[in-house]
């Protein structure tokens, strides 16, 4: 299953449900979603899985003043981590040498 994005405006809020599996391919649906509100709450509780693209946008969105709530507790522990951009990563350290 893809991600479904569902959209309840609130007169206060805007609350964005997410369920599945977030993706590069669903990210511009889902800032397009976030766009032009003032109070933005983005609920987790059925997101099975993001590749990093999802993570980066939600961090985003959550830095930009979004809450971000029912995350399950792997989603969260990727949310919270530091945002890891591919260019700037240092590049993996050789193994040992063997030496004949």
């Amino acid at each position: 299953m893809d991600c479904w994005i569902g959209v309840v405006q609130e007169p206060s809020r805007r609350l964005v449900r997410l369920a599945g599996r977030l993706s590069v391919a669903q990210v511009p649906e889902l800032l397009n979603a976030c766009t032009e509100t003032l109070q933005l709450q983005i609920e987790l509780a059925d997101l099975v899985s993001a590749d990093a693209a999802g993570i980066e946008a939600l961090q985003r969105l959550r830095d930009r003043g979004a809450s971000l709530v029912g995350a399950p507790g792997y989603l969260q522990m990727k949310l919270d981590s530091p945002a890891v951009d591919a260019a700037a990563a240092p590049p993996p350290k050789a193994g040992p040498r063997r030496v004949r």
